[in-house]
């Protein structure tokens, strides 16, 4: 059967309605988890044989049977490590079909159907009786809910449920505890990630200062958490404020309340400082805070946190603090006091909401270059990216007028207030609508003259996405004057660099055996779906957060000329790309460039390369499109001598999407 599914168009906004397979959704979860990642993971993987064998061993000598419960078993991998330490029964839980599907023959092949039951259900669902889906309460308790803040994946009501139904009193618990770890931490950089710094610009009028409004400066933010590979942050972009501070455990061999709670540690702060973030440990330490950095394992399905602060709090060595955690059943979130919570009547308040809404110091330098190049005192500028100070620049820089299109509400009441707060909510005209919808009437009529955009759009996940500025630029053409000029971007190009990521390929590589046990099944079933359309495509990355050596030269491969009209047809290029370092071929990195004049060109991509290694700088502000080579190589097998990547590549006008296919040559295929 097939089903109709809504589909945004990537560059004209509109939404289309396509004809896909009816387990199109379930494709695209599988081609897209990182089950490879963990499985990977030898240091979790052991470290739960560990407990698993001693949970089997206690309820033994106990005189009892051991019956599991593995809940979330993904591939059943934690329940044949149980019926392997001894378990007599386990009853594997996977509320996601496929896997549950794939875990059944998992067991199958490796011959544990008489010793584990897979139950395709949500373990709030599962009932406990003779006509139930287990016959009795198990008496070990096995998880792996966890997400990078423990509580994420509803870890809590899942708990709170079967120590109330499924499990007996006081019965194993495999992990057995979890804790909470906190330290306080000031950083401008990551800070600039939560707060709109000042901008300052040199005019004919002396400085400007462009100052975020009141409301942006108070709000408390959102509680999600920022989770980063907090090992790849410079130490010069931090200062550590306090010790590791145990903030909260749970006991999970325990009755668990999913309850609102908040927990407090008084500090001394180590130094004096603005305090400003919190780096959040949920299971895995970061290397300055690891008991054998040497021996650190690399994970990317559990990261450090990073949790913003409410406000930018004020520390002084010697004297005391208090770091308080609240967390309800899905998220944790952080606040500073000189007091605990019992003193000043603070108890558990309610989540904090984001009530307001470019720090990239660089690109806002290169923008002001190119805008003083093409800048005139009669300029009437038209500004069309979202949310963005272009149309502040243009103003403090000399244009005549200037005009913003937010069609975004939120943006739009961003915009009104920063306006505001820098007295210029008579200067800058803001348009309230979609650019094709745009009138004469909007622009007082009068033509522009400078049409200025970022190329970012609040929409866009993979660079190409930021294309609809090409065709915004076509909607609003009528309304540009004689020899208006198009800036920043002139032109754009996309580049491609193959590299070798240090553990980034884990999330796609084929486990085969895990710890002893057979998962092929499951390489197959991701293998399936990776055969389907969208899950092909290349995924977006923050790749500062993931060490690389490039194998290859950066390479342009498309080129696109805002200066003509968008292609009636798509565009194709295909060509070879040499590798010229030694290495393990991972992934293909793309990435976009946008020519703002002729001798000013703004990277979403590389930044630097370092010649003698390869080792890649890429530009923080932006994520990058990785593709993963679809062939059967095992990456982690060295190449050997020179070789080649095949490409071919198309730009879809009608949808404003690339596809792309990347292949390694024959050779390499035959030497792995």
């Amino acid at each position: 059967m097939k089903v109709f599914c809504g589909q945004a168009n990537l560059t004209t906004g509109s939404v289309e309605w396509l004809e896909e397979d009816e387990h199109y959704d379930y494709h695209q979860e599988i081609a897209r988890s990182s089950y490879a990642d963990m499985l990977h993971d030898k240091d979790r993987n052991m470290k739960y044989y560990q407990g698993i064998r001693a949970a089997v061993s206690q309820v033994k000598d106990r005189g009892q049977k051991a019956l599991v419960l593995d809940i979330g078993t993904g591939t059943g991998l934690l329940s044949m490590m149980a019926v392997t330490a001894g378990a007599d029964f386990c009853y594997a839980i996977e509320v996601f079909k496929p896997m549950a599907d794939a875990a059944v023959k998992i067991v199958e092949k490796n011959d544990f159907s008489d010793k584990i039951k897979v139950i395709n259900k949500h373990s709030t669902e599962v009932m406990v009786g003779p006509d139930g889906d287990m016959p009795c309460r198990a008496n070990i308790l096995i998880t792996e809910l966890f997400d990078r803040e423990l509580v994420g994946e509803r870890a809590l009501p899942s708990y709170e449920h079967a120590h109330r139904h499924l499990v007996q009193a006081n019965c194993e618990a495999v992990p057995h505890r979890a804790t909470v770890y906190a330290q306080l931490g000031e950083s401008r950089r990551m800070w600039s990630w939560n707060k709109l710094f000042p901008i300052r610009v040199q005019t004919s009028r002396g400085e400007q200062v462009i100052i975020p409004h009141l409301e942006l400066e108070r709000c408390p933010g959102a509680p999600s958490v920022c989770d980063i590979q907090l090992n790849q942050v410079s130490p010069t972009d931090f200062t550590i404020l306090s010790d590791v501070l145990p903030m909260f455990s749970v006991d999970f061999s325990k009755q668990v309340s999913s309850s609102a709670a908040c927990h407090s540690r008084q500090f001394e702060p180590l130094v004096s400082g603005q305090a400003q973030v919190g780096k959040i440990k949920s299971t895995m330490a970061p290397f300055w805070a690891h008991s054998n950095p040497e021996e650190l394992q690399w994970r990317d399905h559990w990261m450090q946190c990073v949790y913003f602060l409410p406000q930018e709090e004020p520390v002084v060595q010697g004297s005391a603090l208090c770091l308080v955690a609240y967390h309800d059943n899905y998220c944790v979130w952080y606040n500073l006091q000189k007091t605990g919570p019992e003193k000043n009547g603070r108890v558990h308040p309610v989540r904090p909401v984001c009530d307001c809404q470019i720090n990239d110091w660089n690109r806002t330098d290169q923008y002001i270059q190119a805008l003083r190049t093409v800048l005139k005192p009669d300029s009437v500028c038209l500004c069309v990216s979202d949310g963005s100070l272009l149309s502040m620049l243009a103003h403090h820089l000399g244009a005549e007028q200037v005009f913003t299109i937010e069609n975004s509400a939120a943006s739009h009441r961003l915009m009104k207030k920063i306006f505001k707060a820098n007295h210029l909510q008579d200067k800058i005209n803001i348009i309230e609508k979609r650019p094709e919808l745009l009138t004469p009437a909007d622009l007082e009529g009068k033509k522009v003259s400078l049409l200025l955009g970022e190329s970012f759009f609040t929409t866009s996940l993979l660079p190409w996405y930021n294309l609809y500025f090409w065709y915004v630029q076509t909607a609003v053409d009528q309304h540009l004057g004689p020899g208006a000029v198009v800036m920043p971007p002139q032109a754009a190009s996309l580049h491609v660099v193959v590299v070798e990521f240090r553990g980034l390929w884990w999330i796609r590589s084929p486990c085969g055996d895990c710890e002893g046990f057979n998962v092929h099944i499951m390489d197959d079933m991701i293998k399936h779906a990776l055969d389907f359309r969208e899950s092909k495509e290349a995924e977006p990355h923050l790749l500062w957060e993931y060490p690389c050596q490039s194998l290859s030269e950066p390479q342009q491969i498309l080129t696109f000329d805002f200066q003509q009209s968008i292609p009636l047809q798509p565009v194709h290029a295909e060509g070879t790309i040499e590798l010229r370092r030694p290495g393990k071929s991972h992934r293909a990195v793309l990435c976009m460039e946008y020519h703002l004049t002729p001798d000013s060109t703004a990277s979403t991509g590389l930044l630097k390369l370092a010649e003698d290694k390869g080792d890649c700088c890429w530009n923080p502000h932006c994520k990058q499109a990785v593709y993963f080579f679809n062939t059967t190589f095992d990456p982690r097998v060295p190449l050997g001598g020179p070789q080649t990547v095949t490409y071919t590549v198309a730009f879809h006008p009608d949808t404003g999407d690339i596809t792309m296919d990347f292949t390694l040559s024959d050779a390499l295929d035959r030497g792995c």
